[in-house]
């Protein structure tokens, strides 16, 4: 865990100074998301082990065996939303005046 107790207030900080460092952090977290997408992304692709799936021609029967690919989903949806939500936040405080 990151101790940021040494760290000055931001109000004590020239304000371009804290918006490129709320800039850079923001642009850290985006980072981090795509990784955990990528993340989820390689989770989520079929195991190559050789085995073959097969069903029978007409069966309305569907068996569901994978009960973590919905779990993957919501947590790759709740992601881009976030992601989406922080691009916004680097973009407004890019608008604020100062190139972030």
């Amino acid at each position: 865990m990151l101790n940021y107790a040494g760290t000055p207030p931001l109000a004590a900080m020239a304000e371009t100074d804290s918006r490129q460092l709320i800039a850079a952090e923001l642009r850290s977290l985006i980072a981090r998301m795509e990784i955990s997408l990528r993340l989820i992304d390689a989770a989520m692709e079929p195991e190559d082990d050789g085995s073959i799936v097969s069903a029978d021609l007409g069966s309305t029967e569907i068996v569901v065996l994978d009960d973590v690919t919905p779990r993957f989903t919501a947590a790759r949806a709740a992601l881009n939303a976030c992601r989406a939500e922080l691009g916004q936040a680097l973009q407004n405080l890019s608008e604020s005046g100062s190139p972030a």
